[in-house]
């Protein structure tokens, strides 16, 4: 008596026959569960979803002065950073990376105070106002 198809391998059980000629008992093969749940194991590893992944960090491009920069020149700064890791990315990619990890502070840095990281901030509106900063950033 042969077994359903699981994931396409043909498993047949042996059966020990009685005197009557009807099975005794379900008594496979010890090689043969092995066998079969060895090449279970192996088909849905091979099956499982797999994907590459890349950790990328570059040397953050940093204002060139401890001091307060204005928000053009954080704009600029966070830009040519930006640039920095879409060329990064754009390589893994290429190379077959599906999930790209990069840090946390890669666009902006780290060195700053309370009043140096202003410039490199967005206003959030109040949910309560009525404002869209895209169609009216003057406001």
């Amino acid at each position: 008596m042969a077994a359903p198809m699981a994931c396409g391998i043909a498993c047949s059980l042996h059966f020990a026959r009685s005197a009557s000629n009807k099975p005794a008992a379900m008594i496979p093969s010890r090689i043969l569960v092995h066998a079969v749940v060895l090449a279970l194991a192996v088909l849905q590893a091979v099956a499982s979803d797999t994907f590459i992944a890349a950790v990328y960090e570059h040397a953050v491009i940093l204002p060139r002065t401890a001091h307060k920069v204005s928000p053009d020149d954080a704009l600029a700064l966070m830009n040519r950073n930006m640039d920095v890791l879409e060329g990064a990315i754009k390589e893994a990619a290429q190379q077959g990376a599906r999930i790209i990890v990069t840090p946390e502070d890669g666009i902006y840095g780290w060195l700053f105070t309370r009043e140096t990281i202003y410039p490199y901030l967005e206003d959030i509106p109040d949910p309560e106002v009525n404002w869209i900063p895209c169609t009216d950033p003057t406001r």
